[in-house]
């Protein structure tokens, strides 16, 4: 079969201008897809480079393993600093030496030696009751043990990441006896038995099964969003706890790049472009989050729910108290 000169032509000129659009960076991400799809979108208008992403709802680590040295993956997209820090004790992420990673993303919310970086905070908050909560009520995390609340407090699991967290940060404060102690006191104070995700507690304070409830700051966000949901959201208010001579918890939303990372160029070239004021400020606005980038601003909702000083505790000493706080959960038969 001949060929014309004039297909010829344009089929070299295909192959020629392929590579700049076959490009791509491939993600494994514990995020949903509606909270992270529309920052790749942006990238990709941006440098021509696709992202692919695999959504995953459980088990990167044992993945990553099992792929090995023929990864797919070049990044991976996590929340929770224990999740982070779980990838890098496997080893199965490298570090990465950037200068605008550096100066975009704050010391304290990055590896020390490269292996992650934040990109957004949240709060792990109370959220009250407006009818049965008063101003002042309650002010610290230690407050959740008074008796006042007995049978009026709902939480997920503690077993749970976001919850261990918060152990994990309260041990940071206070001894092992002391938290264990606490726990016991908040078990006490459980109205049910600890379940469902964090908006399933704010849906039973609207309900009035329980006054007060323990949650991420973005489910407000999300609920107002949510047609179904926004009378639990207009139900409740946030309150930002402290620690007893500390700050507000708060927990990451976070990056690695995978030890295998095929096209690692591409991926550096993400990871920068997500600590930049546009990328920052579109992940804030869309996701209900704080982001890292100093001048980066939040969304106008959620600095209507006030300021608050995060809490001064080491992430990478609170993930290291993770197995610490899980089994005080288990010991106090906290989930029961």
């Amino acid at each position: 079969m001949k060929i014309r000169p004039g297909l010829c032509c344009v089929a070299i000129l295909a192959l020629l201008a392929a590579p700049l659009w076959a490009q791509a960076v491939n993600v494994y991400s514990y995020r949903q897809p509606d909270l992270v799809r529309p920052l790749f979108d942006a990238f990709t208008a941006k440098t021509g480079i696709r992202v692919n992403v695999s959504f995953l709802n459980q088990g990167m680590i044992e993945k990553l393993r099992a792929e090995g040295d023929r990864s797919p993956a070049d990044l991976v997209f996590t929340v929770d600093i224990s999740r982070l820090n779980g990838l890098v004790e496997a080893g199965l992420t490298q570090p990465v030496a950037s200068d605008i990673l550096n100066a975009n993303i704050p010391a304290d919310f990055r590896d020390p030696a490269g292996h992650w970086f934040g990109l957004t905070t949240r709060a792990r908050v109370i959220y009250a009751a407006r009818d049965r909560v008063r101003d002042g009520e309650i002010t610290t995390y230690e407050d959740l043990a008074d008796e006042k609340w007995r049978g009026r407090i709902c939480t997920r699991p503690g077993t749970h990441s976001y919850n261990l967290a918060l152990i994990s940060a309260y041990l940071t404060h206070h001894s092992k006896a002391e938290t264990r102690a606490w726990l016991m006191a908040i078990r006490k104070n459980l109205a049910r038995k600890p379940q469902g995700n964090d908006r399933a507690q704010i849906k039973a304070v609207w309900s009035g099964e329980c006054d007060i409830a323990l949650g991420n700051t973005y489910y407000m966000g999300q609920m107002i969003r949510n047609p179904d949901q926004k009378a639990w959201a207009d139900a409740v208010r946030i309150i930002f706890p402290v620690f007893e001579g500390g700050g507000t918890h708060v927990n990451i939303s976070g990056m690695a790049m995978t030890g295998a990372a095929p096209n690692r160029d591409n991926a550096l070239k993400l990871m920068e472009f997500l600590s930049t004021r546009p990328a920052q400020s579109l992940y804030a606005e869309q996701n209900f989050e704080y982001p890292l980038l100093a001048d980066a601003p939040v969304s106008e909702l959620v600095a209507s729910w006030g300021s608050f000083s995060p809490d001064d505790r080491n992430l990478m000493a609170i993930a290291h108290l993770r197995q610490t706080a899980l089994r005080l959960v288990e010991e106090v038969n906290f989930d029961q």
